[in-house]
C-alpha cells in the first residue's frame, strides 16, 4: 500500500479525475461513515470519489464523547445486539485496525446504595465484558473489579466521601475522533480512492428517475465539476435530509438532531487516575482522561437550528458543572474550563419525543436507482455501516463485486506502529527530541510519524512546540497542510490539533504563529494570513458570546455572528 499524500495537488487532482470518467462508487460526507464508505468501496476493487463541503469531520464526527465503546447503558435498555456488535468493533479498532489511535481507558462508577446496586451494577459490567470476549476481540483490556469505598477514595480521591459507597471499575476504548477520520481518508486515498474536501454537492445528475452523478463545487477554487457514478451514497449525517431534499426526495426515514456539548478542563482541577461515568437523571454523564486534561459530557437535547455551528448555551454548561459537581469534593468553575464544544448526533426519527430515546442503531435505503442513503448508528460501529451501504451499492451494480475486507484493513500508520514504540527511546536519541514527544506523535500518527521527523530533520526550527501550545510541535501544524488535507487555520486548530479546546485562550494566541507556518504550504500571500487569523479571533469570539447566552436561540445567532471562512 503506497501513502497517500493529501496536499494541495493531491486535492485538485482528486477533483479533476473524479470528473474525467464515471466511478463505481460516489461518496457525499466526509465524517467517519462517509470516510468508512469510501475506504469499504476502495478496497473491494470499485472505482470510488468521497467528496465533503467543509473539512474532514467538521460535524459530528469531531466533536464526540471521542469514546470507543460498547454502550454500556445500552444493556440496560436490553439492547443486546448493538451492544455485541460495537463491542466486536472496539476490539477490532485495538488490537488490528488502529492500534496507534485507539487506546484503553479505565471508568470508575461510584456506587449510592448498598446491596442490590452492586449486584445489579456489577452484573451489568461482568455481561459486558463476557460480551466482549465472546465477540472474539476484547482480550486486550482489562476486567471490570469491585471496589470498596477505601479503595475507590484512593484511586479517585476527586470524589466527595458520602458521594459512593463502593464502586465498580471496568475498560473502555478511546481516540481523537476528528484524528481518526483524517487518517481513514488517508487511507482510502492510499488504496486509490479520489478524495477531495471543501467540496459541495449543489446538485445531482438525473436521467429519468435513475440519479447518476453529482453537482460538485469546488468552494476553495470556484468550479463546478459534473461527477457521474454508477452508485451515490448520502452518508451526510444530520444533513441526510437537507441532501434528500437536493434530489426532491422526502426519503424513507428523517434524521433528527440532538445536541450534546462537552466541557474540557485542565488535569488538575479533577485528582483522579481513573475516568468517571456518573448517572443523571436523563442519562449518563462521563468524565473523561484525555492528555493533560479532562472532558466532561455529555448532555442530549433536541436540536432544530444552524447545523453547521451547533452553539453550546450557559444553561448547557450550567447542567454539566451541576452535575459533576454532585460527586466532586473540590467543585469546578466555569474559570476551570478551558473548551467548550457543541456536537450533534443523527437520531433516525422515532415517535418519541425524548432524544435520548430514538434509536442509535443504523438504516441503510435505496430511496431511488443510484441513490443509497446511511444513517444514524453510533461512531464505534462506524465500519458495519460502511459495510452495510456498500453491500446496498452493489446491489445496483450488476456485476460480481468482492465481499467487505475493512475487518482485516488496518488505517494508514498502525503498521510498524508497535514496533516503533518498541524503539522510543533510539529514535528520540536520533532526533534530539524528548522521549515523551516521540511518544505524543507515535500515538498520534503511528508509523507516519516518521514522515514529521524528516521535516524536522529538513528544518530543525520545525522541533520546537508552538510558543502558546507546547503540547504540540510546529511540524504538526505544516504536516497537517503538506499531508493531511487542511486548507485553513481553523482547520489545524481545531481538528487536526486539539488547541482550540485545551488553551485557555482557545487558540487565539497560536493563531498567528500557525498561520505563518503554514502559509507556504498552502499558497497565501500576506492578506490571506491576516485574513484567516481575524476570522479565527471571530470564531472564537462568537463561541465565546454564545455560552454566555441562556438559551439555544439566543446562543445560536451569536455563533453565526461569524461567518464560514472564503478563501481570497
Amino acid at each position: 500500500m503506497k501513502t497517500a499524500i493529501l496536499g494541495p495537488a493531491q486535492r485538485a487532482e482528486a477533483l479533476a479525475r473524479m470528473a474525467e470518467r464515471e466511478l463505481d462508487i460516489l461518496v457525499v460526507g466526509g465524517g467517519v461513515v462517509g470516510a468508512g464508505t469510501a475506504l469499504d468501496a476502495a478496497t473491494r476493487g470499485l472505482s470510488t470519489g468521497l467528496v465533503e463541503a467543509r473539512d474532514w469531520a467538521s460535524g459530528t464526527s469531531s466533536r464526540s464523547s471521542k469514546l470507543i465503546h460498547g454502550g454500556l447503558r445500552y444493556l440496560e435498555m436490553l439492547d443486546f445486539a448493538l451492544v455485541r456488535e460495537a463491542l466486536k468493533e472496539r476490539g477490532l479498532l485495538l488490537e488490528r485496525l488502529a492500534p496507534h489511535l485507539v487506546k484503553p481507558v479505565p471508568f470508575l462508577y461510584p456506587l449510592q446504595h448498598k446491596g442490590w446496586e452492586r449486584w445489579y451494577a456489577g452484573a451489568g459490567v461482568a455481561l459486558y465484558d463476557t460480551m466482549s470476549i465472546s465477540s472474539g476481540h476484547g482480550r486486550g483490556l482489562p476486567h471490570h473489579r469491585h471496589l470498596s469505598h477505601r479503595r475507590a477514595l484512593q484511586v479517585a480521591p476527586c470524589l466527595k466521601k458520602d458521594a459512593l459507597v463502593g464502586a465498580l471499575q471496568y475498560y473502555d476504548a478511546q481516540m481523537d475522533d476528528a484524528r481518526y477520520v483524517a487518517t481513514m481518508v488517508r487511507t482510502a486515498a492510499a488504496y486509490d480512492a479520489h478524495v477531495a474536501n471543501r467540496a459541495r454537492v449543489v446538485g445531482f445528475l438525473r436521467e429519468g428517475e435513475r440519479v447518476v452523478g453529482a453537482r460538485v463545487q469546488d468552494v476553495e477554487g470556484g468550479g463546478e465539476y459534473e461527477i457521474r457514478a454508477r452508485q451515490i451514497v448520502n452518508a451526510t449525517g444530520v444533513w441526510t435530509d437537507d441532501t434528500q431534499r437536493l434530489i426532491g426526495e422526502r426519503g424513507q426515514f428523517h434524521v433528527r438532531a440532538s445536541k450534546g456539548i462537552h466541557l474540557v478542563v485542565p488535569k488538575d482541577r479533577i485528582h483522579s487516575t481513573t475516568g468517571l461515568i456518573l448517572r443523571t437523571e436523563k442519562s449518563v454523564l462521563f468524565v473523561i482522561p484525555w492528555g493533560r486534561h479532562w472532558v466532561v459530557g455529555t448532555t442530549d437535547t433536541e436540536w432544530n437550528l444552524d447545523k453547521a455551528h451547533p452553539a453550546a448555551s450557559s444553561a448547557d454548561i450550567d447542567y454539566l458543572l451541576e452535575h459533576v459537581n454532585e460527586v466532586l469534593a473540590t467543585p469546578l468553575t466555569r474559570d476551570d474550563v478551558e473548551g467548550v464544544y457543541a456536537g450533534l448526533r443523527p437520531l433516525l426519527a422515532g415517535e418519541s419525543d425524548a432524544t435520548s430515546k430514538l434509536s442509535r442503531e443504523h438504516t441503510v435505503a435505496h430511496p431511488v436507482p443510484g441513490l443509497v442513503v446511511v444513517a444514524g448508528g453510533k461512531y464505534t460501529t462506524y465500519r458495519v455501516m460502511a459495510k452495510d451501504a456498500v453491500d446496498e451499492a452493489v446491489h445496483g451494480l450488476d456485476q460480481r463485486v468482492a465481499e467487505s475486507v475493512t475487518e482485516d484493513i488496518p488505517l494508514v500508520g498502525a503498521e510498524g506502529y508497535r514496533a516503533l514504540w518498541n524503539a522510543r527511546a533510539r529514535i528520540a536519541a536520533r532526533t534530539g527530541l524528548h522521549v515523551a514527544r516521540i511518544e505524543h506523535l507515535l500515538n498520534r500518527y503511528g508509523s507516519l510519524a516518521e514522515e514529521l521527523l524528516e521535516l524536522v530533520v529538513a528544518d530543525p526550527s520545525l522541533g520546537e512546540p508552538l510558543a502558546a501550545a507546547d503540547d504540540y510541535l510546529r511540524a504538526e501544524a505544516v504536516y497537517a497542510c503538506t499531508h493531511e488535507g487542511a486548507r485553513h487555520l481553523d482547520d489545524v486548530l481545531t481538528r487536526r490539533t486539539r488547541i482550540s479546546i485545551e488553551t485557555f485562550d482557545r487558540g487565539t494566541r497560536s493563531a498567528r504563529e500557525v498561520a505563518e507556518l503554514i502559509a507556504p504550504a498552502l499558497g497565501w500571500e500576506r492578506d490571506q494570513i491576516e485574513k484567516e487569523i481575524t476570522h479565527y479571533q471571530k470564531r472564537v469570539e462568537a463561541e465565546r458570546e454564545s455560552q454566555r447566552q441562556p438559551d439555544d436561540l439566543t446562543a445560536d445567532a451569536a455563533r453565526l455572528g461569524a461567518p464560514d471562512i472564503v478563501p481570497l
